[in-house]
């Protein structure tokens, strides 16, 4: 006697179990390959969304005024404030904020250095730049209105 095929349903279970286990390797396999070849460095630090101004005052006290307008609060220790010119000068701050820079906060640095000096007509570009994700939140480059605009070597912000 000839068995019925279409009522002998013995193999439906190891067909199945095979096809999950085949499943199963290939998205672990996918996973895996991912963090291998480096697209898991992407998950790292991302560039916080905020929105920031500045004001530079270049009369004789000289003041840089950073404003958080929106977005994201960001951690003092994570920003660089940066001002440069155009023949390598450099004056930089790290750690001067409040614990964060949060919307609605305002840091003021004094320029009250003679480290380095910038003639009239001259540019000067300041930059916020997030370290952990060595992104730049703000860069404003402006044109020097007075005879000589002087800044130190270290921006020294207070609240």
């Amino acid at each position: 006697m000839i068995p019925d095929i279409r009522s002998d349903d013995r193999a439906v279970s190891p067909v199945i179990g095979v096809i999950l286990m085949v499943a199963i390797t290939v998205i672990l396999a996918a996973v895996i390959g991912t963090f291998v070849l480096g697209l898991g460095d992407q998950l790292g630090d991302n560039q916080p969304t905020a929105q920031l101004a500045m004001d530079l005052d270049q009369d004789a006290d000289s003041t840089l005024t950073i404003e958080h307008n929106g977005g994201d609060s960001i951690a003092s220790e994570s920003l660089t404030v940066l001002i440069t010119g155009p023949d390598d000068q450099r004056g930089e701050a790290t750690d001067e904020f409040e614990t964060r820079f949060s919307v609605g906060d305002e840091e003021t640095a004094e320029l009250d250095g003679t480290d380095n000096t910038i003639g009239e007509e001259e540019d000067v570009r300041i930059r916020v730049i997030h370290q952990p994700s060595d992104s730049i939140l703000l860069d404003r480059t402006l044109e020097v209105t007075v005879d000589d605009f002087e800044f130190g070597d270290e921006l020294d912000f207070e609240n």
